[in-house]
């Protein structure tokens, strides 16, 4: 909470920051016809200070005395560049500036067509002042002064962000459940078989132009959503032809160089999959049960991998390489573009921790007596291919179309080794689990934007596919034991059933297929000044989605084949001997026994029909209205097999109408006021309401689905915004939402108590407020070093309630809650120095978010928290001369603990009582790399 105090102090006293000193003023003109330039933007270089020009070319800047070197931009013409330019305290210097329009020449009437950029600082603003809705973002030129490798490190620094598992997005606090994601335009698949959510780690930040986060309802935008929809644009567009080649290497506390199981590995799990050696051999039947010849069993369990732990070694230093292209094309009277980036990384990560249970809380001792404490140490091998790719034709100025594919292929290769003790039955513990995870992710839109009418009307169509495989082959588990304080040798364990926990082998796969399409028209009616952004605004459109998903899951178990005449000496002996093939028989040996389940398989579909038609209406040259309405039908269908091993069908078909209004009041060309109020909703995903149960070896956790109904939100916002300067921005605001049927993770009640389901709670509440300054330092104190530094900050503080009734309240001590997932608070904070004439950046971020309910708690489990993680991160970058740029830093400075604390003494908050059931630390992660540009 002092953190938190402080930064909106912080926030507060940088809004005193604005001070006026002295003021540059004039107008920019064209050199050649001494017209006025409209739009064109006035910088004082080394620093985020800058205006652009308004109708009559005339610009204004605040800035204290001193002398400056001033550059003048716009689209088409060349960059002037003015030195010696004197401000003084107190008076106004005028001065004009001219500008030069670049040489074109005409062929046949050929338009060179000038493209706008969309990724720069102010860009990104002007489009921020420009939206119809309350919306956050990031630039691209912000991306690239911090040392982010993907998205998911870059959205932590857009106000009301936060990151779940290093890759979730959560918005506002909530859950990353009540987000939708779109890339380019279109909707992404989920990533994750067990969750909705899409993982930004995916996306390297080298592809990223600019990323949106929309926090209010608008007839455009999908409707399921709570949080936010986040838009994520790709670059697709070139104004010349570059290449980049970079290389960098990176050194992890804790990991690099140090202590580390190294799994088996893959011939080509460099390249982040698995070339068949983990799969189950082809000539592996469906079901063993099938299998009645005892022979033929010992035949099948003795093709399967004898592998069961890692070798030590020291584990080497992290490295990257990317690859950049931009292309020009003229072909005849059209203009191609090309976009490519490749990005490669193959990473390793080593982490020690503990994992703990408890019993019941036992107030006269004031703590509860654990049932196990085991420490892990987990070693893991990563390897991603990206890969950008995207055109862009140019038929004039009224018609372009773009053509972008994403395509990422990461495998994650990793071993658990356990150690530890449980209490419960006086047993000593040391287990290992190896496991394999690859993800493919191919997403490929063409799009087509089209003006006519003199500019009245625009059109705008996509078409989409989408593939996301999953794979999970040959996940290994294995427990050894003996008594607490024994010499003796640890001893396989195992059980005559097939287990999940003891001697298993599971494997998943999981398909899915996307298609979309969607289009709309904008019609402005104002044909005097068709270019006006004040014009009343009619747009209609449609967006169509049909989702395909198979999946399917299978274990294994390992068990006596004849108790009567096993050998009890198997289990003692050493791992990798345990299950050698001489000792897989059907007589003194283990057999390979089938445990797959009825509900470890389903397929879905899920089809979303929407419509809508909204619009913009000013109605003061100050005050304007836009709103509409969305409809939207949704039919979800996933059939399986329950337990009893019959026929199961969820079959949901929901239509709802979405309206939204929104409106803006500006109250000069730098200020306005947003008000918005929306109606949205959530959808259960395919996983949460699958019958399929999933054991998780590292969490101890069994997860599973059941029915849920479609959640509905009502929303509403208001937020103020100051816009000083093109770069700069002030912005504060409020923002509430009512939730009837929320979906929430919970511990269900049952005899092993550690089975994770999910549930529709009645209703929730959630409201808070967010800051945002964004402020260049130049000329408030007179010194030229700080005169380079831009402050960001921003912060949000949140609440959240849920009421509890009923069998929700029985045998706790609270009536109210948090919502799963809502962290009470949000901090960034950012200080970035440029030095334009030295070609160097320096930069200093830090993070933190509040606690918040990793998983909902009942009288049988206590509710379960994750904890606040401060987070520091130094970067800089150096340009060497024209072509080469050194970037290099070190990303958590400060190496605090990832922890999960249990509310042990039923509080409903954090207290010395409670206790950790799981932490781990990650280490400091220092980087150097070179990139070559030409």
């Amino acid at each position: 909470m002092k953190t938190l105090l402080l930064t909106f102090f912080l926030l507060l006293t940088a809004s005193f920051g604005y001070a006026q000193q002295g003021t540059l003023s004039g107008k920019v003109k064209d050199k050649k016809t001494q017209e006025p330039v409209i739009g064109a933007v006035v910088f004082i270089t080394g620093s985020g200070t800058a205006a652009s020009t308004d109708i009559d070319g005339a610009y204004e800047l605040k800035i204290q005395p001193g002398i400056y070197k001033i550059v003048v931009s716009y689209v088409s013409y060349k960059q002037a560049t003015y030195d010696n330019i004197k401000v003084e305290a107190g008076r106004t210097t005028q001065v004009d500036f001219e500008i030069e329009e670049t040489s074109s020449t005409s062929l046949n009437a050929v338009t060179i067509v000038g493209t706008r950029q969309t990724g720069t600082d102010m860009s990104l603003i002007s489009e921020l002042k420009q939206s119809e809705v309350v919306v956050s973002g990031v630039s691209g030129e912000q991306i690239t002064k911090s040392l982010d490798r993907d998205a998911a490190e870059t959205v932590k620094r857009i106000p009301g962000v936060t990151i779940m598992n290093d890759k979730y997005i959560v918005i506002r606090g909530m859950n990353e459940r009540y987000n939708s994601v779109m890339l380019n335009d279109a909707l992404t698949p989920s990533t994750e078989p067990d969750s909705r959510a899409f993982s930004f780690d995916i996306l390297p930040t080298s592809v990223i132009d600019r990323i949106l986060i929309y926090k209010n309802g608008s007839p455009e935008l999908p409707g399921d959503f709570a949080g936010g929809v986040i838009k994520v644009f790709t670059k697709n567009f070139a104004d010349e032809n570059t290449t980049s080649i970079g290389v960098s290497a990176a050194y992890r506390g804790n990991t690099t160089f140090g202590n580390f199981l190294a799994p088996p590995a893959g011939k080509t799990d460099f390249l982040g999959f698995d070339n068949g050696t983990r799969s189950l051999p082809g000539s592996f039947p469906g079901d063993l049960r099938q299998v009645s010849n005892s022979n033929e069993l010992t035949s099948l369990g003795r093709e399967l991998s004898n592998t069961w732990t890692g070798n030590r070694t020291q584990a080497a230093p992290d490295l990257r390489f990317s690859l950049g292209m931009t292309r020009l094309v003229d072909v005849k009277d059209i203009r191609l573009s090309n976009v490519t980036a490749i990005s490669y990384s193959n990473t390793r990560l080593f982490t020690r921790g503990r994992r703990l249970k408890y019993q019941e809380f036992d107030s006269t001792l004031g703590y509860s007596p654990q049932d196990y404490n085991y420490q892990d140490e987990t070693s893991s091998q990563n390897s991603r291919l990206g890969i950008l790719h995207n055109w862009t034709a140019r038929f004039n100025n009224r018609s372009k179309i773009e053509f972008s594919n994403l395509f990422n292929q990461s495998g994650s290769n990793s071993i658990l080794f356990r150690k530890g003790t449980e209490n419960f039955n006086g047993l000593e513990q040391q287990n290992y689990a190896l496991r394999y995870e690859s993800r493919t992710i191919y997403t490929g839109q063409l799009q087509g934007t089209h003006d006519f009418n003199d500019m009245h009307t625009s059109a705008t169509w996509t078409g989409g596919y989408s593939y996301t495989n999953r794979n999970e082959p040959d996940y290994r588990r294995v427990r050894t034991q003996r008594e607490i304080g024994s010499s003796d040798p640890f001893a396989v364990a195992y059980k005559f059933t097939p287990s999940l926990n003891d001697a298993g082998r599971f494997y998943s796969d999981l398909n899915e297929h996307v298609y979309t399409a969607a289009g709309q028209v904008e019609h402005k009616f104002n044909p005097a000044d068709s270019l006006s952004e004040n014009a009343p605004k009619l747009r209609v459109g449609f967006y169509a989605e049909r989702k395909n998903r198979d999946f399917g899951a299978r274990f294994l178990s390992y068990r006596p084949a004849n108790p009567g005449s096993f050998d009890n000496s198997l289990p003692l002996l050493p791992l990798n001997q345990v299950f050698a093939a001489q000792n897989i028989n059907n007589t003194t040996g283990w057999e390979i026994v089938e445990g797959t389940n009825p509900t470890d398989s389903y397929t879905a579909f899920n089809t979303l029909v929407a419509g809508y038609v909204g619009g913009t209406m000013p109605v003061t040259p100050e005050f304007s209205l836009s709103g509409g309405a969305r409809v939207e039908f949704n039919h979800q269908n996933l059939k399986s097999t329950n337990s009893l091993g019959r026929a199961y069908t969820f079959d949901d078909k929901v239509v709802r109408v979405l309206p939204a209004l929104n409106l803006t009041y500006a109250f000069n060309l730098k200020s306005m006021l947003r008000a918005g109020a929306s109606i949205s909703l959530n959808r259960p995903q395919f996983r949460e309401i699958a019958p399929f149960s999933y054991y998780n070896f590292l969490t101890l956790f069994e997860e599973k689905g059941a029915p849920l109904k479609t959640a509905t939100i009502y929303n509403a916002d208001l937020r103020y915004e100051f816009y000083p300067s093109p770069t700069e921005v002030l912005s504060v605001g409020v923002f509430g939402k009512y939730f009837v049927d929320p979906i929430e993770k919970y511990f269900e009640i049952t005899n092993i108590g550690n089975s994770l389901t999910y549930t529709n709670t009645p209703s929730a509440t959630t409201y808070g407020v967010e800051a945002e300054v964004r402020k260049s330092l130049t000329g408030l104190t007179g010194s030229h070093l700080l005169d380079k530094v831009t402050v960001l900050l921003n912060a949000s503080l949140i609440k959240s309630k849920v009421e509890l009734t009923g069998d929700a309240a029985a045998g706790l001590t609270y009536t109210s809650r948090a919502m799963m997932g809502q962290s009470p608070y949000v901090v960034n904070t950012g200080l970035y120095f440029q030095d334009s004439d030295r070609q160097v950046q320096v930069n200093l971020l830090y993070n933190v978010v509040g606690s918040r309910i990793w998983a909902v708690g009942s009288y049988a489990n206590p509710m379960v928290y994750e904890m606040p993680r401060h987070v520091l991160d130094l970067s800089f970058t150096k340009g060497l001369g024209r072509h080469f740029e050194l970037k290099g830093g070190v990303q958590d400075l400060l190496n605090q603990k990832v922890r999960l604390i249990q509310d042990s003494n039923d509080d409903a908050r954090i207290s010395g009582a409670d206790e950790t059931i799981q932490d781990y630390q990650k280490g400091a992660y220092s980087s150097l790399g070179l990139t070559y540009k030409f």
